[in-house]
């Protein structure tokens, strides 16, 4: 009998609307909406008795730093501020460790840029009939350098294509170097100047009238002391 209860179409079951009367207090709450609001409900009384437990089992003389470093604001806790934590005197140690860091990696750029620009024969300055051939193997190497000696070296246009790709990948990648370099070079000139703003000693900015050669960033005067 219920296999042939199942075999027997029924209609499917819908859930009614909210009616015309109702309609101004929104929409019909469904099943789904109502299985939604239970799972958050429960959730929350989950939460709740969790940390009812912890309150219940707390230890009287339980301590850490946190409880007399935080502050309550609007019932959250929020560190005081750490803006004084350190003296002058570690500020301007690790002022200095961060200008070595910068120097280091300015210098390490050059160095490939160099290195990039030696492989490429760029002069900028001069015209240059040379070209840079690329080999995959030291067979093809061989090949090329014995083909330079005969001049029987194909033209600029004979080129292979995958030649070409790579040495415009390399004159993109130089010139990507070069600008890198002038970004650290500039950070490195302001983190000097605010090394030196924050040693002793008594200094004004001057104002616009009193620079010789104007310049968008501020300039300092130091008062000269004598030397004991």
């Amino acid at each position: 009998m219920s296999s042939l209860r199942n075999a027997i179409s029924r209609r499917a079951h819908k859930e009614r609307a909210q009616p015309e009367s109702r309609k101004k207090f929104g929409l019909l709450e469904k099943h789904k909406d109502y299985v939604e609001r239970a799972k958050a409900y429960h959730k929350k009384e989950e939460t709740l008795r969790r940390l009812k437990e912890k309150a219940a089992f707390r230890n009287p003389d339980e301590f850490y730093f946190k409880m007399i470093k935080t502050r309550t604001v609007h019932g959250v806790h929020k560190l005081e501020s750490q803006a004084n934590k350190y003296t002058p005197e570690e500020l301007l140690l690790m002022k200095t460790q961060d200008i070595g860091y910068i120097l280091q990696k300015v210098q390490s750029e050059k160095k490939k840029i160099e290195k990039l620009t030696a492989t490429l024969h760029s002069l900028d300055n001069r015209p240059s009939s040379r070209h840079v051939y690329f080999a995959e193997d030291r067979e093809e190497a061989k090949e090329i350098h014995s083909r330079s000696k005969s001049g029987t070296m194909p033209a600029s246009e004979d080129i292979p294509d995958h030649i070409k790709r790579k040495t415009a990948a390399s004159y993109r990648e130089l010139e990507a170097r070069r600008n890198r370099v002038n970004e650290l070079e500039k950070i490195y000139t302001d983190m000097a100047m605010q090394k030196e703003l924050q040693k002793k000693g008594r200094k004004r900015k001057l104002r616009e009238d009193e620079i010789v050669c104007p310049t968008s960033k501020p300039v300092f005067k130091w008062r000269a002391e004598r030397k004991r």
